[in-house]
Parts: structure tokens; C-alpha cells; sequence
């Protein structure tokens, strides 16, 4: 008889179910891992409420996980059972001219974890052929707690951020937004020697949670001025960068007021498909020389980068991981980031 597992799949539009299903079976090119944890991205509760056209539905969700290595196939080099593991989750085809380039995130051909291959909300899944010949499985050490190591692929996108960006030492850095995500690229910007960081956010919750971080200034941009906050902080030039975390358009466009003459601008959040045209100054841009950038998932050199911030210390894991749940309440979980009360929920089989 077939093993059976728990697993959580999407099948469309409100319909995310939990379900008994086979544990799958190792090829020779692929690893099986027994997931240990799981977190749930926003994109996960996007998906829930809104539908995603790129999940072949029906589909296990979840591409914020680790595990520990059960299955190691014939044709597999370089892993062995045993093994913790975390993935830059968006496999790249290793042939286009972008991964070519070394830009495996904006592969042509991507196939994400719990898009396109089963994910991580189950107690395994496959890590398949192509993420592990290109690259993409990152090795994380057996001390770090299985929901710490599950924020090693969102961290890699903030990481991603930072280094686009170029923050260095001293800068002044703004992230406007402060979810999980705003929180994590504040704490990537520190990692990169950032002197001052503000955060802003109109979430009189959000605010509170990211007190815990140890932040230089905190903004509440309903209530304050953030630009004058800004300049004053600054000699009246400006931040060196301005992460954009809200996915907002009136934010994103009005980022570009906060920033220096040849500092940065990065759109790190995206907006809806329906609703992503942004009314901005381009005097501003002109004028100013200002970069205006975006980034987009990670590479595996991200990940590693992540997995050594979690494993020294240095991004204080137990403060994000808000909240450990089992598999079965991922409706809890979808209430619990909706209501703005967690920042990392993290599911274990």
C-alpha cells in the first residue's frame, strides 16, 4: 500500500483544501525531502482569495519551506539523507540568456516551487532534476530551528533588494511599508551596514510589531510628515535608498520624493496586474538622476547569503516566525496574516 500524507493544495479561487494524498516518489535525478516546515507568503493568501493563473491547479502550495533530505536518487551528486535543506524556490532552465548572465531569478522559463512543481505544504516534496542541476538547493546547518530556516527564502528576496540597490555603510535607508517583508529588507539593509534606517507604516499594529527590531525611526505617514521626517534626518538631501514594500501604487510613486539626487529607488513590491500603472515625477528622476529599480525572487547565492543571517543571529528569527501552526489550520493561518496580527506564520506537517 501507498504511504499516505497530509498536504495542502490549491485547486482555485477559495478553494484551498487540506487532503490525504501519496508521498511521492524519488527519481533517480531527484531528492525527497520530509518537509519540516512550511511558511506562508502572501502570495499564498493571494492565491486563496484572488486565484493564480500560474499554479497548475491542483497544486500542493508553499515554496517557503525547509526539510531534512529522506531520499537521495542514483544520478544525484553531492547531498546525502540527513541533510537540511532550503531552495531558491523559483527553478531557472539554466539555458536562456538570463541565467546565462548569472540572473537565474528572471530566468525566461521559470517554474516556481507550488507553481509549476508540487510544493512545501505537505510532509514531502520532490526538490526535482532541474533545481538541483542548476543550482538552486542551498544547504542550511542542523542547529537552525526548522521555522527559522523557513524564512530563508523570503530573506533571499530582501537580500536580492539590498545588493540591487547597492545600500552600504552609513546609508540612509528608507523601507516604506512595514509587513513582513519591509521588516526583512530593514534587517537585510542593517546586515549591509545601512547607518539610519526608517521604516514607515500607516498600521497602527504593524508599527508595533516592527519596535522589536530595532529600528532607527519609525513613521506612522498617515499621522506624520514622512518627507520632511526624511530630509530633516538627512541635512535636507534625502535617503540614499527607499525600498518600497507596500503594494500600493500611491506609495510606490511617491517614493521618489524621498530620495537624494543619484540615490535609489527600488519597487520592490508589486502591484495587481489590473492596477500596476504608476502617475510619477519624472522632473524628479530627470533632475535628480535618481535609479529607479526593481527586484524580483532571488538566486541561490541569495539564499546561501539568508541562511547565514539566520544562523549567526543576525535577523532575530524568533521575532518574525510569529506565529508555528500545524498543517490543518492554514485557515487560521490565512485569518491570522489578513488581520495583520502575524508577520511569518510558519505551518509544520
Amino acid at each position: 500500500m501507498t504511504e499516505k500524507m497530509q498536504a495542502i493544495r490549491y485547486y482555485g479561487p477559495g478553494d484551498v483544501r487540506v487532503e490525504s494524498i501519496d508521498v511521492p516518489a524519488c527519481g533517480v535525478d531527484e531528492m525527497r525531502v520530509r518537509v519540516d516546515a512550511c511558511a506562508v507568503c502572501g502570495t499564498d493568501l493571494k492565491a486563496w482569495r484572488h486565484g493564480n493563473p500560474r499554479m497548475k491547479a491542483p497544486i500542493v502550495m508553499g515554496h517557503e519551506f525547509t526539510g531534512v533530505v529522506e531520499t537521495v536518487g542514483g544520478d544525484v551528486v553531492g547531498f546525502a539523507p540527513g541533510e537540511r535543506i532550503v531552495m531558491a524556490t523559483s527553478i531557472s532552465c539554466g539555458q536562456c540568456y538570463y541565467c546565462v548572465q548569472g540572473w537565474r531569478n528572471l530566468c525566461a522559463d521559470i517554474a516556481p516551487m507550488g507553481f509549476a512543481f508540487a510544493g512545501g505544504m505537505a510532509g514531502y516534496t520532490i526538490v526535482p532534476a532541474r533545481a538541483i542541476v542548476n543550482g538552486h538547493v542551498v544547504k542550511a546547518p542542523s542547529h537552525v530551528l526548522p521555522e527559522h530556516a523557513a524564512l530563508a527564502e523570503p530573506l533571499s528576496c530582501a537580500v536580492n533588494c539590498v545588493e540591487q540597490c547597492g545600500v552600504g555603510s552609513g546609508d540612509v535607508v528608507v523601507v516604506v511599508g512595514g509587513g513582513p517583508m519591509g521588516i526583512m529588507n530593514a534587517c537585510a539593509a542593517r546586515m549591509k551596514g545601512a547607518g539610519t534606517i526608517i521604516l514607515a507604516e500607516i498600521n497602527l499594529q504593524r508599527l508595533r510589531q516592527a519596535e522589536a527590531f530595532g529600528l532607527d525611526v519609525l513613521v506612522n505617514p498617515g499621522v506624520d510628515n514622512l518627507l520632511k521626517i526624511v530630509k530633516d534626518r538627512t541635512g535636507g538631501l534625502g535617503a540614499d535608498v527607499v525600498i518600497v514594500a507596500a503594494p500600493a501604487a500611491e506609495p510606490q510613486a511617491a517614493a521618489l520624493e524621498l530620495a537624494r539626487k543619484r540615490g535609489t529607488v527600488c519597487l520592490f513590491a508589486s502591484l495587481p496586474a489590473d492596477r500596476c500603472t504608476l502617475k510619477v515625477n519624472s522632473r524628479l528622476v530627470h533632475y535628480g538622476q535618481l535609479n529607479l529599480t526593481g527586484t524580483s525572487d532571488s538566486t541561490a547565492e541569495h539564499v546561501a547569503a539568508a541562511v547565514d543571517m539566520i544562523a549567526s543571529g543576525e535577523l532575530p528569527a524568533d521575532k518574525l516566525a510569529t506565529h508555528v501552526l500545524k498543517l490543518e489550520q492554514i485557515a487560521d493561518a490565512f485569518s491570522l496574516m489578513e488581520s495583520g496580527e502575524a508577520l511569518r506564520v510558519v505551518l509544520k506537517p
